[in-house]
Formats: C-alpha cells, sequence, structure tokens
C-alpha cells in the first residue's frame, strides 16, 4: 500500500525546535511534508526540515506559482493531504483557523482542504487559558477538528503550568489512529438525542437536571468522521452542534418525543444520550411564581420515549444511556432488557461530568465491558466500534 502523506505545520511556538524530530517520527507512518509560517523560521530553518524530510518544505504561498506558472500550491497540497497536522499551534494560528482568516500559506491551506485536521497547541498557560482561545479552540472542535491537549510541565518561561506541546508519541499515535480511521458508517443514518430537557414552571423557572450534552455531541461528531449521516436532537445546552449533523433543537420531553419518532423510521441506528426529564408540572403559571409562600408542586410522568420507540424497533439497533446513583449494574441490565436495547452504557453518578467519563457498556447478552475514564470523544468511538459490530451482524 502507498504510503499516506502527512503536511505537517509548523508555527512560531518555542516548541517549533522539536519539528526535527516530530518529522522523523511522523515518516515512519507516512510521507511527510513541511508547511512553515514565517514566524515558525525564527525557529528551525527550513533547509534542516527539508533534509529529515526529504521534500521540499513549503514556506511561501506564491512561491512555486512563481517559478511553475502552473501550480496553485495550495490547492494540489490540500489535494494531496490525507492528514493535515499543526504541530506545534500557537495561539494567534488557532484564532485565525476560528475566523477563517487566510493570509499565509498554512491557513489557505486548512480552508482548501478536505483531510482530517489535527491541531497540537504549544504556548504560555495564561494564553492557553484564556476564554478567547478557548471559545475558539471549542468552535473549531465543533467544526470537526481534532485537538490533542498540551501538557503540563515546564514552559519557556521558566513557569510551571499547562502549555507545553503534547510528546512526540502521542502525537504520532494520534495522527496514526486518524490515518488508520475508517469510513464504517457511510451510508447509515445515525438519530441521537443529547442534553437535558426543560420542563416550565412558569416563564421563567423550570425543571431540569445537570446533563451538559457533551456525551450525546461526542457520538454526534464521531459517527459524522466514521461517515454517517447524523440527527442530533438536543436539549438546551451551551455546546456549539457539530459541523455536518442535522441539529433539531427543542426543549421540553414532549417535544423531544415529537421529533424522536417523527425521525426514527428513516434512521438505521437510535442512540438514545439525552437526560430527558421524568416529570413536569401538571398546571405551567402564565406568571412569574412570587415567593414569600409554601409552594406545593404537583408533578405528572413524562412519556418514556425510549420504551416507546423500543416497540417500533424492527431491525433498527438501540443505544440507551443508564446513569445510575446505586446498584450500577442491576439497574442497567433491567432497563436494557425492558427496553430491548443492543446495547446500554452505563455510570455513575459519582464518576460522571467534564470532561471525561468511565462507563460500563453492556449488550443484549448482558455481557459488561468497562472502560477506563476516557475523553467523551474517545468513549465515543468506543460505543460506535460496538454498534459498527452489531451493524455487521446484522
Amino acid at each position: 500500500m502507498p504510503k499516506k502523506t502527512i503536511v505537517l505545520g509548523v508555527t512560531g511556538s518555542v516548541a517549533a525546535i522539536k519539528a526535527e524530530n516530530l518529522v522523523k517520527w511522523l515518516k515512519e507512518i507516512g510521507r511527510v511534508i513541511v508547511v512553515m509560517t514565517e514566524a515558525a523560521k525564527e525557529f528551525v530553518l527550513p533547509k534542516e526540515l527539508a533534509k529529515t524530510s526529504g521534500n521540499r518544505v513549503v514556506t511561501g504561498l506564491f512561491e512555486r506559482y512563481r517559478k511553475e506558472r502552473e501550480t496553485v500550491e495550495h490547492i494540489s497540497l490540500a489535494e494531496e493531504a490525507d492528514l493535515l497536522l499543526i504541530a506545534p499551534a500557537t495561539a494567534n494560528t488557532i484564532s485565525k483557523l476560528a475566523n477563517g482568516i487566510a493570509d499565509d500559506m498554512l491557513s489557505t491551506l486548512v480552508l482548501a482542504t478536505k483531510a482530517p485536521i489535527l491541531i497540537a497547541p504549544a504556548m504560555n498557560t495564561d494564553m492557553w487559558e484564556n476564554p478567547i482561545i478557548q471559545e475558539n479552540v471549542a468552535k473549531l472542535k465543533a467544526r470537526g477538528y481534532r485537538f490533542i491537549d498540551p501538557a503540563y510541565g515546564r514552559l519557556a518561561s521558566g513557569r510551571m503550568g499547562k502549555g507545553r506541546l503534547a510528546s512526540l508519541g502521542r502525537i504520532v499515535k494520534e495522527s496514526e489512529r486518524i490515518l488508520e480511521e475508517k469510513k464504517d458508517l457511510i451510508k447509515k443514518r445515525i438519530l441521537i438525542t443529547a442534553g437535558p430537557t426543560q420542563e416550565p414552571l412558569d416563564p421563567v423557572r423550570f425543571i431540569s437536571n445537570r446533563s451538559s450534552g457533551r456525551m450525546g455531541y461526542a457520538l454526534a461528531q464521531i459517527a459524522l468522521d466514521r461517515g454517517g449521516e447524523v440527527i442530533l436532537i438536543s436539549g438546551p445546552t451551551h455546546l456549539i452542534p457539530p459541523s455536518g449533523a442535522e441539529v433539531i433543537n427543542v426543549q421540553t420531553a414532549l417535544k423531544m418525543r415529537r421529533q424522536v419518532l417523527k425521525n426514527f423510521k428513516e434512521a438505521d441506528i437510535f442512540i438514545s444520550c439525552a437526560a430527558v426529564a421524568d416529570y413536569r408540572p401538571k398546571e405551567r403559571e402564565r406568571k412569574k411564581i412570587k415567593g414569600g409562600r409554601t409552594l406545593t408542586l404537583e408533578l405528572e410522568r413524562n412519556p418514556d420515549i425510549l420504551k416507546e420507540i423500543s416497540k417500533k424497533k424492527g431491525k433498527k439497533i438501540l443505544v440507551g444511556f443508564a446513569l445510575e446513583t446505586e446498584n450500577l449494574i442491576k439497574n442497567a441490565k433491567a432497563k436494557l432488557r425492558e427496553k430491548n436495547l443492543d446495547l446500554i452504557i452505563a455510570n455513575s453518578y459519582s464518576q460522571a461530568g467534564g470532561e471525561t467519563n468511565m462507563v460500563k457498556i453492556i449488550d443484549k447478552r448482558e455481557m459488561v465491558q468497562s472502560l477506563p475514564r476516557l475523553s467523551k470523544e474517545a468513549v465515543a468511538r468506543k460505543i460506535l466500534d460496538r454498534v459498527v459490530k452489531l451493524v455487521w451482524k446484522k
């Protein structure tokens, strides 16, 4: 098999001094073409990276066009790349990419390529933690860009903190994983619910829960990466929806039920990840409820969307989630049987929250696969690995 082409973008971070070793490692898994920004040349010489990579280093947007008058290089490189890796990536580069600015070879290449894009930031801790940078990272993640977060350690300033370029081994391993990633959900329609629902008490108050929606959004993004057609029905969240998904925003359990029933017929796979409120107020006040008095609320049961859908299952694959505060495995298995699921993802409330999760995947035979603590993106990959196996069996 011909080697895959990795286009390595090197930007003006002190960590650019590691670029030569990174090229050596990347050559073990593919052909490497280096693109450098002007600032990167302050830390490493293009001729050194050319010698190590065995290919000419690209530094200017029009240099080859001026010489040959026939090749617009950012287009040819964009089509040639199997992976575009930016390591190290500065705060400036991340901000430009998040806002669609294309004022040099690397940023223009990013807009032109359809290859997966992997970004390994390196910068001062305060810069990395700046809300503007974090918003830009979140925006790029929502557009399908992959990130390897910086590591904790001693920085160029002499301070200790998070901001060092991730280890070269980790960068190479993630690059290799992306290059080997299969498009095993092509022509499959995946319906995913995510986030909480909100059940209004009055015009300004509601009953809800602590769900952030991150797990459902991660599943949607990974399903898209694997070639799937994704419909994401989302309760209220602060997350940026994954680019490429059809997103349907809802507020209440009843509205989520309506959209699930509407879209379920055309789906091949249904992943019920939303934390749907079990109850809603029987009566909704038209005006804001005033304080200063004891209040008694009468609640009524919301429909069990997953249980209702399980009766229409047919040959579709159903995946549910079980968040429990006690008897995790017992309660999850009961839900698996009751709702005729192919898989259930069980996690304890004590282990939930944040950017990571630690779950157990239980199948129809009630066999339990325990996963270590992983990022929610990594958990999503593991879940979809199991879903793909079920697709092939059916």
